[in-house]
């Protein structure tokens, strides 16, 4: 009796610990961004070439409130590409001084194979590319020509 009663307890603490941990998750390696009107929201920082490649691939949301900014060492034309996104995302280029110079809204997702999924946008120098779910940057009143904060 004893046995089954310090299994029920383990694995309720190994449930709770999980759950906390996929909360948890999408405030790490986070930062605040600012956005034109005034609202702020987190934004998941990728700035190693691992975690920009993987980006949001294989991900099945993107919580209300947040994004995912993506830091490139310079100002280069960069196409973003979707393989392996589950869902729409709205993306946002901006320049070195946080400009949005270009935006592409819902981008679909695409979960075929690699060769069938287009690279979409990235046709101005940018320094930094804001992803949020699809719809959102309407939503948020986003524009060529504004800027954020972070």
């Amino acid at each position: 009796m004893r046995l089954v009663c310090l299994c029920a307890a383990f694995a309720c603490l190994i449930s709770c610990g999980t759950n906390q941990a996929s909360q948890d998750s999408y405030e790490v390696n986070t930062i605040p961004l600012t956005l034109p009107d005034g609202e702020t929201i987190r934004v998941e920082v990728m700035v190693h070439d691992q975690d920009m490649r993987k980006g949001m691939m294989f991900r099945d949301e993107m919580k209300p409130g947040h994004g995912m900014l993506f830091f490139h060492s310079k100002a280069v034309t960069m196409p973003y590409w979707m393989f392996q996104v589950k869902i729409p995302l709205d993306i946002v280029w901006l320049d070195a001084d946080r400009k949005v110079v270009e935006m592409i809204p819902n981008v679909p997702p695409c979960t075929t194979v690699a060769s069938q999924c287009p690279s979409y946008g990235g046709n101005k120098p940018s320094s930094y590319v804001l992803e949020l779910a699809g719809g959102m940057a309407q939503k948020y009143g986003l524009r060529v020509g504004e800027s954020v904060a972070f």
